[in-house]
């Protein structure tokens, strides 16, 4: 299957673009923290993303829905963005969340804002530069964070929610990719054990392709809970790049979910990179 999807590269993540990347997530983290999902500051947080993108000459779109939560029902905004180059084509969709986990004080720079920031950088960049081919969602999902534990009805409400929509549309997913917590100044790009088989193989060949060197993404047999899951569940292929090792030492994660969490933990270069993995796998799979 990796032979019958190389194509000849047409998206790029430019330096300028990873400046960009980063300049919209030190002013998302500045401008909406907290931005708790089903609370006013998680909505101020979809305005300010909305303005944000539109800003660029994207068309983004907002989807307002309510779910039952812990603490009863709720509502969630998610926002995408649709670029199509044939309306027969299957779908690629690449998603960041941009909620903090409640009650944490987390101002959520690298796990939420990094990858929100890319994901703007990204559509501005196709905006302008075009696509090579296929259907693409840029969707940012609320509610990724659970406000207890993960469950049927805590955490993961809007890529459920998406994921859900877009069956009940009939629409044909080829592949989802979940970008999560990619723009650590000590990047460590991880794929785990509950990713789909030949993605996984597509973002380790992708790494090589950009340049970024053999062991840019790790296979780790850990299996992690995040967006891709949802869209797995729908039977879709699905991926999660996620640098999981986020802490004060190699092997803690002791920044996480905490006030650590903070714009200078994060680096162009980081996101130079990361933004360049990806742009490599939609190339592949377009």
């Amino acid at each position: 299957m990796l032979a019958s999807l190389l194509l000849a590269a047409s998206i790029a993540f430019t330096e300028a673009d990873a400046r960009f990347a980063y300049c919209c997530a030190s002013n998302f983290v500045e401008n909406c923290t907290p931005r708790d999902a089903g609370t006013v500051r998680g909505r101020i947080a979809s305005n300010w993303l909305l303005d944000a993108v539109s800003a660029e000459g994207v068309d983004i779109r907002r989807d307002v829905f309510r779910a039952n939560t812990p603490c009863g029902e709720r509502t969630f905004v998610n926002l995408y963005c649709e670029f199509k180059s044939d309306p027969e084509a299957e779908w690629v969709v690449v998603m960041s969340h941009f909620d903090t986990k409640p009650a944490t004080c987390c101002p959520g720079a690298n796990d939420g804002a990094s990858t929100t920031g890319l994901l703007i950088a990204l559509a501005r960049s196709i905006s302008e530069r075009g696509l090579p081919g296929g259907n693409l969602m840029l969707l940012w999902t609320d509610g990724e964070e659970c406000l207890y534990g993960y469950s049927e009805n805590d955490g993961f409400w809007g890529s459920r929610h998406a994921a859900e929509r877009l069956a009940r549309e009939g629409r044909k997913v080829r592949a989802a990719i979940c970008l999560d917590m990619l723009g650590d100044r000590d990047l460590k790009v991880t794929v785990p054990a509950n990713s789909d088989e030949t993605l996984a193989k597509i973002a380790v060949h992708a790494a090589r392709r950009a340049g970024l060197g053999d062991g840019f993404v790790a296979r780790v047999p850990e299996e992690v809970k995040d967006d891709h899951v949802a869209f797995a569940a729908m039977g879709w292929k699905a991926v999660d790049l996620i640098d999981f090792d986020y802490g004060s030492e190699p092997g803690l994660n002791n920044w996480w979910h905490t006030s650590a969490d903070t714009v200078d933990k994060l680096s162009v270069e980081s996101l130079h990179r990361s933004g360049r993995l990806v742009a490599e796998m939609l190339n592949i799979v377009l």
